[in-house]
């Protein structure tokens, strides 16, 4: 039986990095992607095939896509992607280029690499496309606004996209994690202090007393229902392998709970749901 291959995207750590090592244990050729080539040594020295994948170069997807199709005669079976950073801060204080950066690569890089690899699969009569949405693409936080509006914006893409597959050869399907143990509050702090003029925002206290506290946190205390990434992996492997993939997997508490009420309730109710929470 020949070999299964994947690209997924964002591996340097937490979800990414968990599913390019289980699903090489588990017999797949995993292409495990990262921003920076220093992180694709270290996969590289665990044994992962791994080159650089940056979703806000648009020369950078175009020569992973080339060196995936090299590696493999010109065929992949599936494409996870899972790359993503955040940019915390009010609405208000968000900067246009702030949100045209991180629209490129929560976005349109998502767009950009999936556009290259759909003909690809379209040839060879099969494939599997998984993005890595957030509960954060079905509920709205407050501070949150950058991040939340690039993940709902990702969700109407890959349900059209979804839409325009039908009869076709190709899966089109989201994961919708809620709170996991990963580097994403870590990663987001020199965004918001390249972006976010807070000493001089209207919400100044709001960003001393709450936001910049947690962004901060060197505790390390889990969030309420936080799970490690492997529970990501555990529905990404249903995904991949399932001859009969849902089109959406949700991942913790939040997330199943906020699909409900987002379905059941209110806006005002859902919204006092979320500024409560």
């Amino acid at each position: 039986m020949t070999q299964k291959s994947i690209l997924i995207t964002g591996c340097s750590s937490g979800i990414g990095y968990d599913a390019a090592h289980e699903l090489r244990q588990r017999g797949w050729r995993v292409f495990a992607t990262c921003r920076q080539e220093k992180d694709c040594e270290r996969l590289r020295s665990e044994g992962l095939e791994s080159f650089t994948l940056d979703y806000a170069d648009e020369a950078s997807i175009k020569t992973a896509v080339a060196e995936v199709l090299e590696r493999t005669g010109g065929t992949l079976d599936a494409l996870y992607n899972n790359g993503a950073y955040a940019i915390p801060g009010a609405i208000e204080d968000l900067p246009r280029d702030a949100m045209r950066a991180i629209f490129e690569a929560n976005v349109f890089g998502y767009h950009d690499l999936t556009k290259q690899i759909i003909p690809v699969m379209r040839a060879q009569g099969h494939g599997r496309i998984i993005n890595c949405s957030s509960v954060l693409g079905i509920a709205a936080l407050r501070f949150r606004g950058a991040y939340v509006s690039t993940k709902f914006a990702l969700e109407g893409l890959t349900d059209v996209l979804r839409l325009e597959m039908h009869g076709q050869p190709i899966d089109v399907i989201l994961i919708e994690p809620g709170p996991i143990s990963t580097k994403i509050r870590v990663n987001a702090r020199p965004h918001f202090e390249k972006w976010i003029d807070w000493k001089n925002s209207a919400l100044r206290n709001l960003y001393e007393h709450s936001l910049r506290p947690r962004l901060y946190d060197k505790t390390g205390t889990p969030d309420t229902f936080e799970l490690p990434p492997s529970a990501v992996t555990k529905k990404l492997i249903h995904a991949l392998e399932s001859p009969r993939p849902k089109p959406r997997y949700y991942v913790t508490v939040p997330t199943y709970l906020s699909g409900i009420m987002r379905r059941i309730l209110s806006t005002r109710a859902f919204d006092w749901v979320l500024r409560k929470g």
